[in-house]
């Protein structure tokens, strides 16, 4: 009779504990709650396009201003698809600022300095893309290629 009492009261107490750390997920972080609407920002985001930038040859410098050799990238800039063509028409002013900032930012790695630092080049272009186009004009900046020259 004691084992019996001690099962049904351990199986209870096993159901409370498992049921109050389901509530506690729910509550606090969100788990399988209802599904969240959508703010009004996001559902009138502009569909968005891709802008190529072409074929952009870029130094590969050491940290100490060495010129390890060259590399030919392809980037595509996702922009909205209604400021596509202000992109594409401004796209030489993105390619000077590109220039004007690659002989002085250390690109090179690995043991030959041959291969490319791919999150460093996309950081310059943003930055380059913020002095051509204005702030928040691309949304997001795509490295597609990356070959030595």
């Amino acid at each position: 009779m004691k084992k019996l009492l001690f099962l049904i009261v351990a199986l209870i107490a096993g159901l409370a504990a498992g049921g109050g750390t389901a509530y506690a997920m729910v509550k606090m972080l969100g788990i399988g709650g209802a599904p969240k609407q959508e703010s009004a920002a996001e559902e009138k985001e502009e569909p968005a396009k891709f802008v190529p930038t072409g074929k952009i040859l870029v130094p590969l410098v050491f940290a100490d201003g060495r010129l390890a050799g060259y590399a030919s990238m392809d980037v595509q800039l996702e922009v909205d698809e209604a400021k596509a063509e202000f992109v594409g028409q401004r796209m030489p002013l993105l390619l000077h600022a590109i220039n004007m900032r690659t002989y002085r930012t250390p690109m090179a790695a690995g043991p030959d300095g041959m291969l490319p630092d791919l999150e460093g080049f996309r950081k310059l272009v943003d930055a380059a893309s913020n002095e051509a186009f204005g702030p928040k004009i691309v949304r997001k900046i795509a490295v597609t290629g990356a070959n030595p020259a």
